[in-house]
């Protein structure tokens, strides 16, 4: 990666917490502003069959709001059936998951964009292999990390823990954007608050509930976007 660029590995405090809707977000919000913007999701589990393969919601809706129609198979190198942990689905259908065809993908996502979002896997920690897990990934592939923060009871210690084991393993947590997933989220504002004075890195934005989840321009609109001028990547 050169020195002038930054690419983001989208993590989450949890599954389910709105990694996907965060992605596609600012891959739109970077187009918005005149960049090339690709979407990768590595390993994807919870896939359908269809005739030109295993297909994953999550990987479609980054290569929706990428800037150009790159091969599924490039978007999304590991894709597994089962709704499962990837590690898990990886065993159960025979496969190995390493780091080399993801190093390929991203490659190529590369060579034609100027930012790369990459979309995790449930948590920082999720084992993708022996010896390999998510949190694996930043590192290899030169990567910052955004956090997204479900906004519900106890995503305080989730989102601080998740911080601590970004900073921890030496990258660079670039900002964290909270998720309102909990719309009856007690002493919202008060927790967004301790989120402010306790993580390490600036909020990009936070995301209100959604009419549905392909409202993407909505979530787009829901970012900072003075975070993102100066923050992420430069035009």
């Amino acid at each position: 990666m050169s020195a002038a660029r930054r690419d983001y590995f989208v993590t989450g405090t949890d599954t389910g917490v709105g990694k996907t809707v965060t992605s596609t977000a600012l891959l739109r919000a970077f187009r918005a502003r005149g960049l090339r913007a690709a979407g990768f999701k590595p390993v994807a589990s919870g896939s359908l069959p269809t005739p030109a393969g295993l297909r994953n919601d999550d990987a479609l809706a980054l290569l929706a709001e990428s800037s150009r129609a790159w091969p599924y198979e490039v978007v999304n190198p590991f894709a597994f059936e089962p709704a499962i942990a990837p590690h898990l689905a990886a065993a159960e259908a025979g496969v190995e998951i390493t780091i080399e065809p993801i190093q390929r993908s991203l490659a190529v996502l590369r060579a034609d964009s100027d930012v790369v979002v990459v979309e995790g896997a449930g948590g920082f920690l999720v084992p993708l292999a022996p010896g390999l897990s998510l949190a694996d990934l930043p590192t290899a592939l030169g990567l910052e990390v955004l956090l997204v923060v479900g906004l519900r009871l106890g995503c305080l210690n989730h989102a601080f823990l998740t911080a601590d084991a970004v900073l921890r393993r030496g990258l660079r947590l670039a900002g964290w954007v909270g998720n309102r997933i909990d719309p009856g989220f007690s002493r919202l504002e008060e927790n967004l608050a301790a989120l402010g004075q306790g993580m390490p890195c600036p909020c990009i934005g936070v995301i209100d509930p959604l009419p549905s989840p392909g409202d993407v321009g909505r979530a787009a609109a829901m970012l900072d976007d003075r975070a993102l001028g100066t923050g992420l990547p430069p035009t």
